[in-house]
């Protein structure tokens, strides 16, 4: 008996369906190396008269003309048409090294119609600790524009209060990391799953050795690395481009209730079970009576509103049944069949949920 087991469980795994391998470098990240978000507030200058007027616009611009020697008078409004605050936001990657160059996002923060035509003053970065890593400045690239008539109409197109300047910073300083600390590196996957996990170190553990690879759970497995800086760097070159085969996600259905978007994944299944959706369609209408007295009457005339509801459940709803076992192909054909359309394949798919026949997660975003 033990032997036909065996034998069955050996037959079992080379008829299992194949699945796809992945490499590693594609499913993981490796912990402390990441990148870092920057902010800076700075202005914008040479508009084209659509600057903003916010009170710390104004200040701002006096701030940055006291430090190039020139005093604006109290009380003075300097009317600024051509000026505009803005957040400048930008993203460092790992490992990068002063005087290298990153993208950075420019966004009004004041009631600027628009930065096209603009150009950054220098800004400085800074990260969470409050430390400055990088220095913005220049042109910006602005997607949308915008056009208004003397009438007070107007056309709008796309977002022009939000512009980019192409390596728009320098890098000023780098951040610490722990790369080259420590006799080991932690790979975190991008989908925690156990199944992933066993398999990353199993195939490590075959190719460098046992106990190179050990998970510490569902996210993370430690590996054996050497310290010298230049030998790590080749050893994880070997390791992120190794192919492992990638546990299958859960069952799931998402579902988008604001767009009405349905994603249905391939493991999901269902039990025995037969439905029908009709749809019930309720028409009130209001019709207004004049209701006049007679000539002799002491009375007044009034408006009687007349009130009218017709209810159609529809004659055309069907139904179809669901055998066990049945696949994402034979549900979307169903579906398809009865002609449902987005929203009533939504409370479809939460009915089949609440009856037990769905045997996948429902997630409404």
């Amino acid at each position: 008996m033990l032997r036909f087991l065996s034998c069955l469980f050996v037959v079992s795994v080379f008829l299992a369906p194949a699945v796809q391998a992945e490499r590693i470098k594609d499913i993981t990240s490796i912990s402390g190396v990441r990148t870092n978000q920057l902010v800076g507030y700075g202005l914008v200058v040479g508009l084209d008269g659509t600057g903003d007027k916010a009170p710390f616009t104004t200040q701002t611009f006096r701030n940055m003309m006291a430090e190039f020697g020139i005093t604006l008078p109290a009380g003075v409004d300097p009317k600024l048409k051509n000026v505009a605050a803005v957040s400048v936001t930008a993203e460092l990657p790992a490992f990068a090294k002063p005087g290298q160059r990153v993208d950075v996002t420019v966004a009004s923060l004041g009631n600027a119609k628009s930065l096209r035509g603009g150009a950054l003053m220098f800004t400085p970065l800074k990260g969470a600790d409050g430390n400055i890593y990088a220095v913005a400045q220049g042109n910006l690239v602005v997607g949308g524009f915008g056009a208004e008539g003397n009438d007070g109409s107007k056309i709008t197109v796309n977002v022009p209060s939000v512009g980019r300047i192409p390596n728009g910073a320098s890098v000023e300083q780098t951040v610490p990391s722990n790369f080259s600390r420590g006799d080991s590196l932690i790979f975190n996957l991008d989908q925690p799953d156990f199944t992933t996990a066993r398999a990353m170190v199993e195939r490590i553990n075959t190719l460098l050795g046992p106990g190179t690879a050990e998970a510490l759970d569902a996210t993370s497995i430690r590996v054996s690395a050497p310290r010298d800086t230049s030998q790590r760097v080749s050893y994880l070159s070997i390791i992120e481009n190794l192919e492992i085969e990638t546990g299958k996600e859960r069952a799931k259905v998402i579902i988008n209730s604001r767009t009405g978007t349905i994603v249905i994944g391939q493991n999901v299944m269902i039990e025995p079970v037969a439905v029908t959706h009709g749809s019930l369609v309720v028409t009130i209408t209001e019709d207004f009576q004049v209701s006049q007295p007679n000539a002799l009457a002491d009375g007044e005339t009034v408006v009687v509103p007349q009130t009218n509801i017709n209810i159609d459940n529809g004659g055309d709803s069907r139904m179809f049944k669901f055998g066990p076992g049945v696949s994402l192909d034979s549900i979307v054909k169903a579906v398809n069949e009865v002609g449902a359309a987005p929203g009533d394949l939504m409370a479809i798919l939460e009915a089949m949920k609440q009856a037990g026949a769905l045997k996948a997660e429902l997630i409404v975003i």
